[in-house]
């Protein structure tokens, strides 16, 4: 049995179509697995043990070169089903011009009339994403979803060993969506409050190096808690070993808490302008969701968050106490 994943979406979508992943190498261990992903992300999947290959589209320069490039060789495969997580137009028609025996898809993706077997992706109603991935390989399996699972290399191990030699925290500040983005004034505020006995390690790519620094920066010079930005200088695997063993990792809704799900690790997720009923909560067995108590007329505002908020107010957020995070430590 040869099987092709597609998820070209961001890291996050990535992360959690690694549940597909887990599911079907359970029911086919003998079976090759590929997985396509958008370049950037291929770094989630080194030396991983259950693919035989990562294949990277390219969407950078010469983008619709590499799409033809990628379906050339993935035709020549031939493989027996093609799972497409994806719904946009250039996987829609990626996946049913891929000559596989057996192409499933979500049905609002274009071109999936044209697949075998389609499926419903609704968002709102409290279904988490990976059991709306789960559907695509019913079929195939079972009707339980497996969990998003991550395998840091050795390296990536050996890379964060002398930063777990006290009790630390973790936080990933930022967001790419401003609305999704606890403020940094609050995170200084919670970080200024944490038990001093605990560590915090700040967590990002090197775009967030200058929102890591200020924070820093801040409460160094108010607070005496041992604290350190390692933005842009562990990849995603080394990020996932640190987080795993963190007593506490507090992040946005955003890639971050799909790391932690993809390893167990402890998560405290903030919930700004978008709602768990979307179905993109964290699921590590110790996890708790931090949002707003009152209910906002104009929360959510949007799937993927603003620029800025809608209403000037940002009350999603700012109405969002410190101590409410802090209660998770203690659960």
């Amino acid at each position: 049995m040869k099987i092709l994943i597609i998820q070209t979406a961001f890291i996050g979508d990535a992360i959690l179509a690694t549940s597909v992943l887990e599911k079907l190498h359970l029911f086919y261990p003998q079976g090759k697995i590929d997985f396509l992903v958008r370049k950037g992300n291929e770094g989630l999947f080194a030396e991983h043990p259950f693919l035989r290959r990562v294949l990277v589209w390219d969407k950078q320069g010469a983008k619709y070169a590499n799409w033809w490039r990628l379906l050339r060789g993935v035709r020549a495969e031939r493989y027996d089903v093609v799972v497409s997580l994806q719904r946009f137009a250039s996987m829609g028609l990626f996946t049913a011009l891929s000559k596989a025996g057996k192409t499933i898809g979500f049905e609002n993706a274009p071109f999936s009339s044209l697949f075998s077997e389609r499926h419903t992706h609704q968002i709102g109603n409290g279904t988490h994403e990976i059991e709306r991935n789960h559907l695509l390989i019913t079929s195939l399996t079972d009707s339980k979803p497996a969990k998003p699972r991550l395998y840091p290399t050795l390296s990536d191990e050996e890379s964060v060993k002398s930063l777990k030699t006290s009790p630390y925290i973790c936080i990933a500040p930022a967001s790419v969506w401003h609305t999704k983005q606890f403020p940094q004034h609050k995170w200084i505020d919670l970080i200024s409050h944490l038990p001093k006995e605990f560590k915090v390690y700040l967590l990002g790519s090197k775009g967030d190096s200058e929102l890591c620094g200020s924070i820093l920066a801040a409460v160094q010079k108010n607070s005496s808690i041992r604290i350190e930005s390692l933005c842009s200088k562990l990849g995603l695997l080394a990020s996932t070993a640190l987080m795993r063993d963190a007593a506490m990792n507090y992040v946005n809704d955003s890639a971050p808490m799909h790391l932690a799900s993809a390893v167990n690790a402890p998560t405290c997720a903030v919930f700004c302008s978008t709602v768990p009923a979307f179905g993109f909560t964290p699921l590590s067995e110790k996890s708790s969701v931090v949002q707003i108590a009152e209910a906002l007329a104009c929360r959510p505002c949007g799937l993927h968050g603003h620029k800025a908020c809608p209403k000037g107010h940002f009350r999603c957020a700012e109405g969002i106490s410190t101590g409410q995070l802090l209660a998770v430590i203690g659960q």
